[in-house]
C-alpha cells in the first residue's frame, strides 16, 4: 500500500526533504540549547542571573512542548526519507 505512495516521487523532492531535515535538525539543536535545564542551561552560562529566566517563569513548559513538537517533526521527516530511499 505504501509502496505506491512513495514509488513515484521525483529526485528533487527527496533533495528538498533532505535540506528540510537538515534545517529542522539545526533548529532542534538551537531550541534545546536555549532551554533552561537543572544546571541553568546554556543561557545561564553567558552571565545571566541564576534564578531568573529570560523568557518568563512559564517558559520551561513552553520550550519543553515546543521541543517535543520539533523533535516529532524531525523524526517524521526521517521516517519518510527512509521509506522513500
Amino acid at each position: 500500500m505504501f509502496g505506491l505512495l512513495f514509488a513515484k516521487w521525483p529526485a528533487w523532492i527527496i533533495g528538498v526533504m533532505n535540506i528540510l531535515l537538515l534545517l529542522v535538525g539545526l533548529f532542534l539543536i538551537l531550541v534545546v540549547l536555549i532551554q533552561r535545564g537543572k544546571g541553568g542551561g546554556l543561557a545561564g552560562a553567558f552571565g545571566g542571573v541564576g534564578g531568573s529566566s529570560a523568557f518568563g517563569s512559564r517558559a520551561g513548559d513552553a520550550f519543553t512542548r515546543f521541543t517535543i513538537i520539533v523533535a516529532a517533526i524531525w523524526v517524521f521527516l526521517i521516517m519518510i526519507l527512509v521509506k522513500v530511499a
